[in-house]
């Protein structure tokens, strides 16, 4: 995250503002978030299977990706009062509409790999 005061942070904000790609690629920006967008559609909703599916991916990184999705409004995070305590993350409405979109980039990238 950058300091909200620093000039990188003032044009990446005032280029998001006129360019919705932008937008999009600081929303889904990153390593680990359009995978875990993928397993969490695929069922695997909590924090230890995602864990389990990603094992390079360390336990902060995690948790920071889901936070982030979770604040974008792509991942709702549901806690069950049990002991011990489950926590389990499924896709929201908005999330739901990237699916397709995110088909036709992994489409597109099997197509540009393969004309290498």
């Amino acid at each position: 995250m950058r300091k909200i005061s620093s000039t990188n942070f003032s044009n990446e904000t005032e280029l998001a503002a006129i360019c919705p790609m932008h937008k999009v690629m600081r929303v889904l920006g990153g390593r680990w978030k359009i995978a875990l967008l993928y397993f969490i559609h695929q069922g695997h909703n909590r924090f230890s299977l995602l864990q389990k599916k990603m094992p390079f991916i360390t336990t902060k990184m995690l948790s920071q990706q889901l936070k982030e999705l979770e604040q974008d409004g792509l991942v709702n995070r549901k806690i069950y009062a049990e002991m011990p305590p489950r926590v389990e993350y499924s896709l929201t409405k908005k999330g739901k509409s990237l699916l397709p979109v995110l088909e036709d980039l992994y489409n597109w990238g099997e197509k540009f790999v393969k004309q290498k």
